[in-house]
């Protein structure tokens, strides 16, 4: 029995926990060599992440993020596509809501406001995907080259052009503060339990783009023709598809969803532009699409995770002395490791335990 033709429940479902917990077996080990407990370990992260309320809070904040990274990766790889740019066009994304927050934040209506400050976003995020999109569709450059230069170009070009943006006689590199008309509505305001964090209304927008994309790929015909493209380009070609085309709308589909990334982190949180603000969200979205399988249910629940372990490594690095803070990207790279280049590990174990039942 090929992995292919393994139970959908196994490949979706039995097989990323597999991997996870492989993750998660050689992260305790690496605690253990460290000196402190992995079970305590777990327990602390655990706590802060996800039983605390304001930690768990947290948590979906930084899970708002995550999923439209994961979604711009995600609709990527349904084309066949291996957008590596998510970071980028995050990044570059900021600057079109800063520019349009900037422009109208004393002039618009915080519900004309809002909606500005997302378009921004994502026309600037399609925009720097564009580019890679049109040469791997017209020139045959690949993809995943072009997009991890754009990175950093995108990293070098904001850094030239927020240093322009800082108001006179600031020191920090960073815009003025938006209007408060700017600002996401928090959800502590209908639940102050969850204490005074982040948390904003871009979390249940991210679970609309979920609805939306899972809609779009099963259900709809331009969906199939994405799965078609992707499963075989030579004959999606033959079946009427144009394939430059569909690279094109897919990267530039791929780069808006990885700007409205941008929208949670600066209008939800800091209310201004800043240096490195992305802070890694669109490398974790290459990992979030690839253990939730590219399905909505998975990138959600694979976003939350990642949202945990943000939160939760935060605050185990703090109670544990021995313990740094880069072990949380030390969780995260095992996890692309068992989750991506070691995906089919269990597969042959699985297919034989299957077949032995038979």
């Amino acid at each position: 029995m090929m992995n292919k033709d393994l139970p959908r429940w196994a490949t979706a479902f039995v097989m990323p926990v597999l991997n996870l917990l492989s993750a998660l077996l050689v992260t305790a080990l690496v605690i253990h060599l460290l000196g402190e407990s992995p079970t305590e370990s777990l327990a602390i992260l655990i706590n802060s992440a996800v039983v605390n309320p304001e930690g768990l809070s947290y948590t979906l904040f930084y899970a708002s993020t995550f999923i439209f990274t994961g979604l711009a990766v995600s609709i990527a790889m349904q084309a066949g596509l291996f957008n590596i740019g998510a970071e980028g066009q995050m990044y570059f994304a900021g600057l079109g809501l800063t520019l349009a927050m900037l422009s109208f934040d004393s002039t618009l209506s915080p519900w004309l406001l809002i909606p500005v400050g997302m378009l921004g976003a994502a026309l600037f995020g399609a925009l720097w995907a564009f580019v890679p999109g049109y040469l791997q569709a017209k020139r045959g450059s690949h993809v995943v080259v072009t997009t991890i230069m754009f990175n950093y170009i995108a990293a070098s070009l904001m850094n030239t052009v927020i240093v322009k943006l800082v108001p006179t006689g600031e020191q920090n590199p960073a815009s003025r503060a938006f209007s408060a008309a700017a600002e996401m509505p928090r959800l502590n305001q209908w639940l102050p339990v969850l204490g005074e964090t982040p948390l904003n209304i871009s979390f249940f927008i991210a679970i609309l783009a979920l609805v939306i994309y899972g809609v779009v790929v099963s259900r709809s015909a331009w969906g199939y023709k994405l799965r078609a493209t992707g499963l075989n380009k030579h004959a999606a070609h033959y079946a009427g598809i144009r394939i430059s085309k569909m690279i094109i709308i897919v990267m530039l589909i791929s780069g808006a969803l990885a700007g409205l990334g941008s929208v949670n982190s600066i209008m939800g949180s800091t209310h201004y532009l800043s240096l490195n603000f992305v802070g890694g969200a669109g490398f974790i979205g290459i990992a979030i699409a690839l253990m939730g399988r590219q399905h909505p249910v998975g990138i959600f629940l694979s976003a939350v995770l990642f949202g945990a372990l943000t939160q939760g490594g935060f605050d185990l690095s703090l109670e544990k002395q021995n313990i740094p803070p880069e072990t949380v990207i030390l969780i995260q790279g095992l996890i692309i490791l068992f989750c991506g280049a070691m995906e089919n590990l269990y597969a042959p174990v699985i297919a034989k335990a299957l077949n032995f039942k038979k």
